[in-house]
């Protein structure tokens, strides 16, 4: 679809979208194979409300960027179906691509351009007409705080300036979803956490639908209305962060050692004060959820020397989303 077609159908974006109004994005049976047997997605279902940060995470190859590339209309699936704003992503990807804003893990800026040229330019390819991109741009300038900086090259910026010009971008044609593939990667503290304030703030004034993929628990653990983890092309487990933290008892113990690490998980398993327990790699931890870390820690310790695992350090600490994703994938995140 040309450009001009996908201006001319942005008009119908609210038909679309009235009649799916209860989703924002919703997928049934997601499959994504490709040649030499490799599947990336392997029957995802997601029903993602409007007006919802939506967080997707999971390791190197699970699947993230694939969902997102179908959900995006890049990449077909190989089997099931998805729609978007209410527009079906195979039967009528240039109706979704209208109402979408996308933000990619890889900087594809024009150094050459300046941050108002590279706005304006995005704006004109999507067929906005000119006072309103003037008007736009001038919005999402100030948005994301590049005013001093938008008429100078984009080879100029730095990588937190870089990717706060993406986000400006994205929100040009005023979507109504956005997706973000981590958008903060290679980002400073500092920016990071500024680059999520943007988002937060875009939700609450605009009510905006966001998916975002990150590889930062805290980012997710901070913004998400829902986290979903995916591994090996599978949603594992999908809640709020509360809900998932929850579940995990109130108090995680980290057992770091050698030895029989099959039969320590082995004599905790069934007893009632234990919530969850995962094992991370080969590096000897035994992640252990329980009602009370303090009161358990005499009882872990001993059971860990029965079963002839030899305990070289243990901790205590309220869980978080990191542990969340340790007991459903068996791999911290940062396990790059």
């Amino acid at each position: 679809m040309t450009p001009a077609a996908i201006a001319a159908d942005s008009g119908r974006a609210t038909d679309g979208a009235a009649a799916t109004a209860d989703r924002a994005v919703q997928a049934r049976g997601l499959v994504k194979r490709y040649p030499g047997g490799v599947t990336a997605v392997d029957g995802i279902d997601l029903d993602i409300a409007p007006d919802t940060l939506f967080a997707l995470l999971g390791p190197n190859g699970a699947g993230k960027t694939t969902t997102v590339s179908i959900l995006t209309t890049l990449t077909p699936p190989t089997e099931g179906s998805a729609t978007v704003a209410g527009c079906d992503v195979v039967g009528d990807p240039g109706a979704v691509r209208s109402r979408i804003g996308v933000t990619f893990q890889e900087t594809v800026l024009d150094d050459d351009l300046t941050g108002r040229q590279a706005l304006d330019f995005h704006g004109r390819l999507y067929g906005v007409a000119r006072a309103e991109r003037r008007r736009r741009i001038s919005e999402l300038l100030e948005l994301v705080e590049l005013e001093e900086a938008a008429d100078r090259r984009v080879k100029t910026y730095s990588g937190g300036m870089k990717r706060r010009l993406e986000l400006a971008r994205g929100l040009v044609t005023r979507p109504q979803v956005l997706f973000l593939d981590e958008p903060t990667l290679g980002v400073d503290p500092q920016n990071r956490v500024a680059i999520i304030d943007h988002v937060l703030q875009l939700r609450r004034e605009q009510g905006l639908t966001v998916i975002l993929t990150t590889h930062y628990l805290d980012e997710a653990e901070r913004a998400a209305d829902r986290v979903a983890i995916i591994d090996r092309g599978r949603i594992v487990v999908e809640d709020t962060s509360a809900a998932l933290i929850a579940a995990m008892g109130a108090d995680t113990l980290y057992v770091r050692g050698s030895g029989d690490v099959a039969a320590f998980r082995a004599s905790l398993a069934g007893l009632d004060w234990v919530q969850k327990s995962a094992t991370s790699g080969d590096d000897g931890l035994v992640q252990l959820g329980v009602d009370s870390g303090d009161r358990r820690l005499v009882e872990v310790i001993r059971r860990a020397a029965d079963a002839g695992f030899d305990v070289a350090e243990v901790s205590v600490a309220k869980p978080t989303l990191g542990d969340v994703f340790l007991r459903h994938t068996g791999r911290r995140l940062r396990d790059r």
